[in-house]
């Protein structure tokens, strides 16, 4: 009763397909998520139920329950999961059916009222919190099934359930929270995608998933299994820690949590113990997803290699303007080309070519057979890495807001009954949100210095939320941090970053985890979904900070 053991088993649609069955075999648990969500997968989903009514939910999740979900039951493991995304209910109704055919008495709840009519939109779903969960497991759930709730709730919610704790405990659950936020991302706190990953014991080949072990006050500690890979570590808990989060309060449902108390100490090997986290009312509103299909769009890449690059590059574009017509069109040149080299790839930059449109056929094979029909008419050594094709539909994503009260958050109980969960009665305003931190000079440099990549003394971890990018930074030592804070500014981060320049860029310190975190807004333009950039998802940002070559202060080694 004193430790609720929660682990997870997926990270997104379409993370390791073993790993429910891995973490049920690989020891002794109370509780097993696994996170499916994310803005992309609802677009996916919406696309789906378009098809078929009757789908809407991670598909994936049924063929995994099929493998463990005897020995769940048998081990008393409790599994939640927001697999049902646009269709709890269905995907209720259907492990049901899937218990029957195993000879499985299973109680299955879910969570809905996440979905927001927008006749406009293709889906619409508010991200609920996690007293619905909890709901279903005080009637006595084996499963329960969620929409769009937030991902921290997945691990809030069973905290709720075994603790009993009320809306009024609000450092509990934000404790809670940050424990849901630290594994609802699977290996990814466990080495996974980690910037010192050379450093892991298995060189980071095969990161076990996590867990986080809760306390009733809300504390935890974060490990896995013995004998799986990678490793838990102040720094790994710090990387996705800083994964995706903006300011230091972390607006959820249930509570704000406040990023800037988090404590974290290495308690043992691969044991990481998470204290000292304070929270504060939730706001009066909670965040929407808003998914619509923007239009088409296709894609074709050509390959320009040795002199007169970017002369090349413009008879290309000027050849398909004139060919298709300029609206909608973007043009990319990578030059990846290195000079005097007896390599056609090395010697070779690509020139990516978009076109984005409302009609599909002019996306489609119109545009890209005129780029295959330049393949003897215009530059010297003219080819492509890409086939015509038709064009495909994509998304975009905006975020917006609802009143707490204006959702009905229902538990549906596995006996049937609806149970209604109101909302929070005391919220709290979101003053302390926007307030951001300058760094303190972005002078002149007061150490001696030398030469070499940031990467020596700092990690970094970035990601996306809608057309935002997020970028954490952390300092690997103490006696780093102080430098780092003091020299990371917004406009070096210009200097470094380029494509951030033209941007609003807010920052904020995080002075208990070491870190700086940025985040850059309208970075990936209309989402994911929409997103012709090279890194779409802005993954690769915090690796592409850490490669630059800086002044680096001499007194502090690598």
């Amino acid at each position: 009763m004193s430790v609720l053991r929660i682990g997870n088993a997926s990270g997104f649609y379409g993370d390791r397909f073993a790993a429910w069955r891995e973490m049920l075999d690989g020891g002794e648990l109370d509780v097993l998520t696994g996170d499916y969500l994310a803005e992309l997968t609802m677009l996916i989903l919406g696309r789906d139920r378009m098809r078929d009514p009757s789908l809407g939910y991670a598909k994936t999740f049924l063929r995994q329950a099929e493998g463990v979900l005897g020995t769940a039951l048998e081990r008393g493991v409790k599994l939640v999961t927001n697999a049902g995304g646009l269709n709890p209910a269905g995907l209720a109704d259907t492990i049901r059916s899937l218990g029957d055919r195993l000879g499985l008495q299973v109680r299955v709840g879910y969570v809905e009222g996440d979905a927001i009519q927008r006749p406009d939109a293709l889906t619409a779903n508010a991200y609920l919190g996690a007293f619905g969960i909890a709901a279903c497991l005080d009637a006595g759930a084996d499963v329960v099934v969620t929409g769009r709730v937030t991902d921290a709730s997945l691990a809030v919610g069973p905290a709720i359930a075994r603790f009993g704790w009320t809306r009024d405990d609000l450092d509990a659950l934000a404790g809670a929270t940050v424990a849901g936020h630290l594994i609802e991302c699977g290996a990814q706190v466990t080495g996974g995608n980690f910037s010192f990953f050379t450093e892991l014991p298995d060189g980071g080949h095969r990161p076990g998933f996590p867990i986080a072990e809760l306390h009733a006050d809300g504390s935890s500690v974060l490990t896995k299994h013995p004998g799986t890979g990678g490793a838990v570590t102040v720094e790994t808990v710090t990387a996705q820690l800083l994964y995706e989060v903006g300011g230091p309060d972390y607006l959820g449902p249930d509570v704000v949590t406040r990023l800037d108390t988090v404590r974290l100490e290495q308690e043992g090997p691969d044991r990481v113990r998470v204290s000292g986290v304070r929270g504060t009312p939730p706001p009066d509103t909670l965040k929407v997803g808003v998914n619509n299909l923007g239009g088409f769009r296709n894609s074709m890449t050509f390959v320009l290699c040795g002199l007169d690059i970017p002369a090349k590059a413009a008879l290309v574009r000027a050849q398909i303007e004139e060919s298709v017509g300029a609206e909608g069109l973007e043009f990319t040149l990578a030059r990846t080309d290195h000079p005097d080299t007896g390599d056609t790839e090395a010697a070779s930059a690509l020139l990516h070519v978009h076109l984005r449109d409302g009609d599909k056929s002019r996306a489609g094979r119109a545009f890209s057979a005129a780029a295959v029909e330049l393949a003897l008419a215009s530059y010297p050594g003219c080819t492509l890495t890409t086939l015509p094709g038709d064009a495909t539909p994509y998304g975009v994503f905006t975020a917006d807001a609802i009143a707490q009260d204006a959702v009905e958050h229902v538990a549906v109980l596995p006996s049937g009954e609806r149970v209604p969960i109101p909302p929070p009665t005391v919220t709290g305003g979101l003053e302390g949100a926007l307030v951001q931190h300058e760094a303190l000079t972005g002078g002149p440099s007061l150490h001696a210095t030398r030469r070499g990549p940031l990467g020596e003394l700092v990690g970094a971890r970035s990601g996306d939320k809608g057309g935002d990018a997020n970028l954490g930074v952390w300092a690997r030592t103490d006696a780093t941090w102080p430098w780092l804070r003091d020299w990371l500014t917004v406009e070096r981060l210009a200097e470094l970053l380029p494509e951030t320049a033209a941007l609003t860029v807010e920052r904020y310190e995080l002075p208990n985890l070491r870190a700086v975190n940025f985040v850059i807004r309208g970075l990936l333009g209309q989402g994911v979904a929409a997103s012709t950039r090279f890194d779409p998802q802005a993954k690769a940002l915090g690796e592409l900070l850490r490669s630059r070559v800086v002044d680096l202060p001499t007194e502090v080694p690598a």
